[in-house]
């Protein structure tokens, strides 16, 4: 009777030591075998393409691009790839942002070596995976009634194509000259969708509506 075949896995995650963690952790698990690891997003994508994992452990934050825009390109890409997002990121839009792109499970880096491992297995058998805070969230959404699967609900529909429009990459101006309005408008349009949203600035509301899926890759 011939030995099974380990779970093939690649790490993407752009801090070192997160990374060289996660891999002497996963390589030191009987039946598992870190193939390949990764610093940025296109990277990831790269790896799950070549390297044929059954489980790819990916970050949301990563350089070139994001782990929900890398996890649609590996849905694309290589389908047989699972996808397990190991993240910081607990707010509801990003956790949907990562269900919808084809992530198999969602773990949030607070979790124990034996969740985690735990995880990697479960997706790679199929299953779909999530840290108990993030189940909780998902079930209430799921079971309660009235709540809108839009993040961006409370938008108006102009404010809606500023958001979408800077999270494509336009600049204020171009935003104007894209709607017809003065750019004195766009960005009071803005100023409105940052209040709602309850960010900071355009940054944090561009990372925001990307997560979800506005504006393209």
């Amino acid at each position: 009777m011939t030995a099974e075949r380990p779970l093939r896995v690649v790490l993407a995650d752009d801090h070192p030591v997160v990374r060289d963690g996660l891999s002497a952790l996963l390589s030191s698990v009987p039946g598992i075998e870190v193939v390949a690891t990764a610093a940025t997003g296109r990277e990831a994508v790269r790896a799950a393409v070549t390297e044929a994992p059954d489980v790819l452990v990916l970050d949301v934050q990563m350089p070139d691009l994001d782990g929900v825009a890398a996890a649609t390109e590996v849905l694309r890409a290589a389908p047989s790839v699972a996808v397990l997002m190991l993240t910081m990121f607990d707010d509801d839009d990003t956790v949907f942002a990562a269900m919808r792109a084809g992530a198999h499970g969602y773990l949030l880096k607070g979790a124990t070596q034996e969740e985690i491992v735990r995880g990697v297995r479960a997706v790679a058998a199929g299953e779909a995976i999530f840290g108990p805070g993030v189940a909780r969230r998902v079930l209430g959404l799921v079971a309660g009634p009235g709540r809108t699967a839009d993040p961006f609900g409370d938008l108006t529909q102009r404010e809606r194509q500023v958001l979408e429009l800077l999270a494509a990459g336009l600049t204020t101006s171009a935003v104007g000259a894209r709607l017809g309005l003065a750019t004195k408008t766009v960005t009071n349009h803005a100023s409105a969708v940052f209040a709602k949203l309850g960010v900071a600035g355009r940054a944090e509301a561009v990372a925001r509506a990307r997560r979800a899926g506005l504006g393209g890759p």
